[in-house]
């Protein structure tokens, strides 16, 4: 561990005489060389907050095995009770650190949610998922924001495509791709029957024009009017978007702003993280994970979680671990789920 930390401080010193370049805050490599040089800085400072806490250890225990003063020897006993929690505390704390992190975990996010098996109960839980989804989105500090929501005619949706914004974003929301099963009764369900329904969950790092671009001509561009909510806009303009990318056949739609730019602009993001995706899967596949395998057809059988209304349980199966707080997960509780699948994931 020593030999890398010390890797990691010259490495810090680099990016230090860099930083201090006049023309820096200007370069294209600003924003990533100012989050490597900050998740640097916590691992130095964790390694020397740990040697510190080693040498006064170690001085202690040189007081107690002299055992002179009685009251010395009680005092540094009780401190060293206290140093022994912080060194393991900042040990596992610099493995973390020093552990294998997915290169794709600081990115924002492209999420869709679409119903699958179980008709109209299936979009109702859709947009029940879009709601936690947003909470808990928002209380992480991110910035949540429709891209494409088409609703039902009972009040559930069709479909929906977020953007969620924020560093960090992809490391929160990537365990959410899959199929969702839920299981309750429904409010159109007369005999008081449990029915299950599943929704698909898909979540694409956001892939930035230095990730993937996109050639002009390979892409055809078509306007029309926006429906739903919106104002006097709706319906008399053309301000609605949908972009076809020629060579997949991959077509993205975007109504959500009442500017025609701003929907492109939006529609142009979410069909270069699908392209980003495609050539992940690529990849994925070779190593026998591709996307599809996670999220399937949307059958009932295809699960990686399920949210069962009359125990008022989540189950995770990828972890096979049961939650029972589920009227707070649905508010945007995820939390301890999300640390239970990062633990699984470590291990």
């Amino acid at each position: 561990m020593e030999k890398e930390i010390e890797a990691l401080k010259l490495k810090l010193k680099e990016i230090e005489a860099q930083m201090a370049e006049p023309d820096f805050v200007m370069s294209e490599n600003y924003v990533k060389t100012s989050q490597e040089y900050a998740q640097l800085k916590k691992i130095v400072e964790a390694w020397e907050d740990l040697q510190k806490a080693e040498k006064q250890f170690a001085g202690n225990e040189q007081i107690i095995i002299a055992n002179e003063d009685p009251e010395l020897v009680k005092i540094a006993t009780d401190e060293n009770k206290k140093l022994s929690e912080r060194i393991q505390d900042l040990g596992f704390r610099i493995q973390e650190f020093l552990s294998p992190k997915d290169p794709l975990d600081q990115k924002s996010i492209i999420m869709e949610i679409r119903p699958a098996a179980g008709g109209e109960e299936s979009a109702l839980f859709g947009e029940e998922l879009l709601r936690m989804y947003s909470r808990y989105g928002e209380s992480k500090g991110y910035s949540v924001s429709p891209i494409d929501i088409s609703y039902s005619d009972l009040g559930g949706i069709k479909s929906a495509t977020l953007e969620i914004l924020g560093l960090g974003a992809y490391s929160c929301f990537k365990y959410e791709s899959g199929v969702h099963r839920v299981q309750r009764i429904p409010a159109t369900e007369s005999m008081g029957r449990v029915h299950t329904s599943t929704v698909t969950v898909a979540v694409l790092p956001e892939a930035e024009e230095v990730d993937l671009r996109i050639k002009p001509e390979d892409v055809r561009l078509d306007l029309f009017r926006s429906s739903g909510p919106g104002g006097q806009n709706v319906n008399k303009t053309e301000t609605a978007v949908r972009l076809t990318h020629l060579p997949t056949g991959l077509i993205v739609s975007c109504q959500d702003e009442k500017s025609q730019l701003k929907n492109k602009e939006k529609a142009m993001k979410v069909l270069r993280s699908r392209l980003y995706e495609l050539e992940r899967e690529k990849l994925a596949k070779e190593r026998g994970d591709a996307r599809k395998s996670q999220i399937g057809s949307g059958d009932r059988s295809e699960k990686i979680r399920t949210y069962n209304f009359p125990q008022s349980r989540v189950t995770d199966h990828r972890v096979n671990q049961s939650f029972h707080n589920l009227p707070a997960i649905m508010e945007g509780e995820l939390d301890e789920i999300v640390s239970s699948l990062r633990e699984a994931e470590k291990k």
